[in-house]
Order: C-alpha cells, then structure tokens, then sequence
C-alpha cells in the first residue's frame, strides 16, 4: 500500500520516537517533538507506540489513499477532513481506498501528528525512520514530503473506528506556558539578579522556533559575573570552552535571547547554558505557537523526576483508555 501525497503542507516530515545512542558522535536525536502525541496516534489505530508517523506543522498535507486504512490526528487542533467531510481529532476514523485526507485551518498548537494503520515503511537509518533534514538522514529520502511523493505504508488492520482519546486526557499548552528547569552547570555565570529576572520575566516565542531549537523574546538581557576569558573560549561573556548541550538545554548567547534545544539540536558548542527544561515539559514546547508567552520556572531533580512519573502515568491512562 501507499499514500500518495498530492500537497506537502508547509513542513511534513516522517518521524517516530527517534534515534537515541548517537548524540555523542553529533547525530541528534530527531523523532516526534511531541511525544505523547505520536504515541496517542499510533495506540489510536493498533499501531505500536514508535511506529513512524507524519509531523505536520501549522498546516496539514493532503493524502490520497491507494487503500482502505485506518488513519488518527492527534498533537496540535488541525481538524482531518475525508473528501471535504470534518473528522474530529484524536479519534480514530476509516479512510477509503481512493479517498483524500486532507486539513481544515490550524485551531491551537503548532503540531499534528497523522497515524496510519500499519505506520510508515520507510528505510531504518541508525535504529529510525525519523528525518533529519539538515543531515539529509532517514524519513522519505532524507527531506519533508513533496507533492508528488508516495510513501510506502506497513501492513496492519488498524483498529476500529470511533476509539478516542478523553479531552482530560490531551495535553497542550497552557497561556501562558510554563516551562519547569533545572539550573544548570553554568548558572554561576550570571549574578543573582539577572538569575531572579531570568525567572520573573515573561518571555515570547519568537519566529525562530523550529526543530532545532526555540527562541524566546522579550525578557530583560542577563548580567554576567566579571571573569577572565577562558583559554579556548570566545570572547563574549556568554561564551565558554567547548561543552556538551543536553536535550532540552537553554542557552542564551550574548545574555539575550533564550534558546531551548530540541529534537534536532547539535550536541555541544560554545554557548554557556542557564539551565535545561525538564523532559516531562518538552512535549510542550512543540506545540506552541510564535508569540506566545512563556515563563521559565525553576524547580529540584526531586520535583523534575515527580513531573516525569506524572507524565508517565497520564500514557498509561491513555492507554488504558482504548
């Protein structure tokens, strides 16, 4: 079977649940930035959890169906249409042989995620089918879906349809978003102000947000504890001798502008870090929108693990759900 894609939508690439064990050697781990998104998908049509999947962000793609399938949408609020006809997210549907999937205007979010019974049969690349595009590595040629592309779907039943997902139980952004962190190794860096004012201020997501990282506007510039300039470092102060960026790390080049790190992030350089957001909190960040406001909040490992058995617990109600 395949699904023939007769518009891209403005960014759609194949991803899964990534590529963990090569960040080390500056292979990102790519895959899903919403990650219990993808996974809700793919329960929703009798896929496994990681099956590959499609990310589409702010605009949906129009698919054209070879075969029968069972299809779900779920992540950001982009209402699926079959032939025109609305079809409600995070539910699963049936999809025809010779029918078209298509995408009514973006409601909330920023990312969709569009199981197929049966998942995307793409070639694994190093353990994934997720697509790295500044690599040119995995997903459908290495690239985000062109009009014209026909992707190979695996073999699968697919569930039933009419399974949903509880609206209790979908997770999207809060206005405005807060981001819980950990300081980090470099927090010494700035002075006890400007890590008070870090934390105070409201922040807005700028235009610069994609899979690679998310910039953040708005707040006052940090202030840097005096030093002298480190041998191998550059020479501002918010440089540092080369390190390692963990995923979800926020650094702030020049004192100005967070960044959190992403999906697709390089895995080190010379930019000192203020802290890093916690992994219960990172689904979050792939679903917002440019502009919207956002606060960093501070909390303990002991609070972060906390937020990681909650996030937890919240799949295994999903799961217990259908």
């Amino acid at each position: 079977m395949a699904v023939k894609v007769v518009k891209p939508g403005l960014s759609t690439t194949v991803q899964d649940l990534g590529r963990p064990g090569y960040y080390h050697i500056g292979i990102p781990l790519s895959g899903g930035m919403d990650r219990l998104a993808l996974k809700a998908a793919n329960l929703l049509v009798g896929n496994k959890e990681g099956a590959a999947v499609l990310e589409a962000v702010f605009m949906g793609p129009e698919l054209y169906f070879t075969e029968d399938a069972t299809a779900a949408v779920t992540g950001a609020e982009l209402p699926p249409k079959i032939d025109g006809d609305m079809r409600p997210t995070w539910t699963s549907f049936k999809v025809k042989k010779g029918q078209t999937l298509s995408f009514d205007f973006l409601k909330k979010g920023a990312r969709a995620y569009i199981a197929i019974s049966g998942g995307i049969d793409v070639p694994v690349v190093l353990g994934s089918r997720s697509t790295y595009t500044l690599g040119a590595l995995g997903g459908f040629n290495g690239r985000k879906l062109e009009a014209g592309d026909k992707l190979p779907i695996g073999k699968g039943r697919g569930a039933r349809e009419g399974r949903t997902v509880p609206e209790k139980l979908r997770r999207l952004p809060s206005v405005p978003t807060e981001l819980r962190m950990l300081p980090g190794l470099y927090w010494h860096r700035i002075t006890d102000a400007a890590g008070r004012q870090f934390l105070e201020d409201t922040w807005k997501v700028a235009p610069e947000a994609d899979r690679i990282g998310y910039r953040f506007k708005g707040g006052k510039p940090l202030e840097f504890v005096p030093r002298e300039q480190p041998f191998g470092a550059g020479s501002d102060p918010s440089n540092i001798v080369d390190a390692c960026y963990p995923y979800g790390s926020i650094q702030v080049p020049g004192g100005t502008e967070p960044i959190v790190l992403h999906r697709d992030a390089v895995s080190g350089g010379g930019y000192f870090m203020v802290g890093t957001v916690i992994s219960a909190d990172m689904d979050l960040i792939g679903q917002l929108q440019p502009h919207t406001p956002a606060r960093f909040v501070e909390v303990s490992m002991a609070q972060a693990l906390r937020a990681r058995k909650d996030r937890a617990g919240l799949l295994d109600k999903i799961r217990a759900s259908l």
